[in-house]
């Protein structure tokens, strides 16, 4: 008996997995500060500090030239990635007081602890979810990732190892968020932007490596940042599954809702404006999301209002609403399994069926009428080519410093990035740290200065 006792262990420990507890899972350690006493004398809080940090960051700033879905505003005007952003906060928000408010009604012992910062933690996180996103959207991923995978970047395979070449390959914007936050660049303190290891946790969707992504380009962190996560989650509490992927932090599941409340309603407001999509589909898009027992109500006040953008505004609010509220139900209805790491999917996924039709109504028609409209398709186009053509100038730049064009192209890389490292793959990384984190208006510009097609003015 005594040598199955391992044996045992495992398969009760898979059959009853660890479960996570709000004590430990809300900490105000910062990463790169860990043996330091925060004691302040003033009202904000070290998960305050966080979001106040994000805000006044040059990479948070960067996200208004960066593109959300469409191409970046004309006449009129449309979201970002920082507008984007500061939405998916608010409504993060929003998710994380009240979900506060419900487990405090719930479990009265926990009163006094850091859960009634909950709203600030997953505000923060939202803040920073997309930060890690390279220029023109997702086709800015796609270029990166089949540059190597299927691209002249094939040359450099046989200089990392399997992880490495899986991270690159593979390359994802969540995880960049991640290094973003967490590595040290020259020049920065330990331990990145020094964020809390809750806000931190609460950013990481995929808490797994590249290596476990599959065919999926979706994973939590590069091997280079592997380290960092793991101890985050071994103070956190979070555990690790059989299949070597960890448990979500559980305010990830705010995140990932207020970001899929976000982008799914109001791109629909931007087609609106557009006018890719008729004020009547748009209408009855929202109108559907509300409680059908209120559409007489909303159909009244929309008599009263003359202006149909305010019209599409005031049902774009009553839509959010609803999802805010169903979502905050449905978290704390499964906390268990969302402590325990049982809980699959989405809290989307999870919602009344009027809402999940409502939500996938809407998920199709964006599919078919937004993401594949004639301006979004024309931004993806350019913005494949451009990011393309600037991963294999710098690559080569940074594998052939010793080239006198090499040279040149360097010296336009700030010297935060480690482009002249003896390691290939924190010479790549470092071309994909700094490629990464240009705007598109920058990227378009080197772009046209490297190809001869745009000259500073003499």
């Amino acid at each position: 008996m005594k040598a199955h006792f391992p044996f045992l262990i495992r398969i009760f420990a898979h059959k009853y997995p660890a479960t996570m507890n709000w004590q430990q899972l809300i900490s105000n350690k910062r990463l790169g500060q860990e043996q330091w006493h925060f004691d302040r004398k003033e009202d904000r809080t070290e998960f305050k500090r966080d979001y106040d940090r994000l805000i006044f960051s040059a990479p948070f700033r960067r996200l208004q030239n960066k593109t959300q879905v469409f191409p970046l505003p004309g006449s009129i005007f449309v979201h970002n990635r920082l507008t984007h952003s500061l939405e998916v906060a608010s409504v993060g928000r929003s998710l994380g007081d009240d979900v506060a408010r419900e487990l405090l009604r719930r479990h009265p012992d926990l009163n006094g602890s850091h859960l009634n910062e909950t709203g600030t933690i997953v505000s923060a996180a939202c803040l920073a979810h997309d930060m890690g996103n390279p220029p023109f959207g997702h086709s800015g991923e796609r270029a990166i990732a089949s540059f190597f995978s299927e691209g002249k970047g094939l040359k450099y395979k046989h200089l990392l190892n399997e992880q490495q070449w899986a991270d690159i390959t593979h390359f994802d914007g969540n995880a960049n968020a991640f290094r973003l936050l967490t590595h040290t660049f020259a020049g920065r303190r330990q331990g990145g932007f020094v964020m809390t290891y809750s806000t931190l946790a609460s950013i990481v969707k995929y808490p797994y490596s590249s290596l476990l992504a599959g065919k999926k380009p979706k994973f939590g962190f590069f091997s280079s940042e592997q380290a960092t996560f793991e101890s985050i989650a071994a103070e956190l509490g979070m555990p690790q599954h059989d299949d070597g992927r960890y448990a979500r932090h559980p305010f990830v599941y705010l995140v990932e809702a207020a970001d899929d409340i976000c982008y799914e309603i109001m791109d629909l407001e931007d087609a609106h404006k557009l006018k890719i999509l008729s004020t009547a589909d748009t209408a009855s898009l929202l109108i559907a999301f509300c409680d059908p027992q209120r559409h007489d109500h909303i159909r009244s006040v929309l008599r009263s209002v003359d202006d149909v953008n305010e019209q599409i505004v005031y049902l774009r609010s009553c839509a959010i609403g609803e999802l805010e509220r169903h979502c905050v139900q449905t978290f704390v209805d499964h906390e268990a399994d969302i402590l325990g790491g049982t809980f699959e999917g989405s809290l989307i996924k999870h919602l009344p069926h009027h809402l999940r039709d409502a939500y996938e109504q809407c998920s199709h028609l964006s599919v078919e009428r937004i993401y594949r409209s004639k301006d979004v398709i024309d931004i993806e186009l350019a913005g494949y080519r451009i990011i393309s053509q600037l991963i294999e100038f710098f690559t080569e730049a940074v594998m052939h410093p010793e080239k006198e064009y090499s040279r040149l192209l360097l010296m336009r890389v700030s010297s935060q990035y480690e482009v002249r490292s003896d390691d290939p793959y924190t010479r790549l990384m470092a071309v994909l740290d700094f490629i990464s984190g240009m705007t598109d208006v920058f990227a378009l510009d080197l772009y046209r200065k490297i190809n001869g097609e745009s000259l500073p003015m003499i």
